[in-house]
């Protein structure tokens, strides 16, 4: 079993690494780290560019929150998925039996994240698995 975080470097998925970090030392389980890199879209020359750029940042970010991970003794695995964030999210924690998903929110209003389509939104909708919703700290 293992927690699986959506992890993009945002406020909310900053927030969301500290919890997950915690749940997973608490429930001594993996802590298993996703980035979709799928662009919006898909088609075309601009979208195989995107896709590596996408690719890029995840890895960056994936780096970033796996040593965090190593430094509070969180045993950790890394997946960047070629998927949009929800869809890899899902995949992930079937393929590793989450016993949670974990993502940062925005802060933004249910009407805004239904007609912009959240991670979070998309995931309370279409995980079978339950979804812990993080929000963003304000500094």
């Amino acid at each position: 079993m293992a927690v699986v975080l959506g992890f993009d470097e945002s406020p909310g998925a900053r927030a969301a690494l500290a919890t997950a970090l915690s749940v997973a030392q608490r429930f001594g389980e993996r802590l298993v780290l996703v980035y979709g890199s799928a662009p919006p879209g898909g088609l075309g020359e601009e979208a195989t560019a995107h896709r590596e750029a996408l690719r890029e940042i995840g890895a960056a970010a994936l780096s970033h929150a796996m040593e965090a991970a190593e430094a509070a003794g969180v045993d950790s695995v890394v997946e960047l998925v070629d998927s949009k964030p929800a869809q890899a999210l899902v995949e992930v924690a079937e393929r590793y039996d989450a016993t949670v998903i974990v993502v940062g929110t925005a802060g933004e209003s249910p009407i805004r994240g239904a007609v912009l389509g959240s991670t979070p939104h998309k995931l309370l909708h279409v995980s079978t698995r339950p979804v812990l919703c993080v929000p963003a700290v304000v500094d």
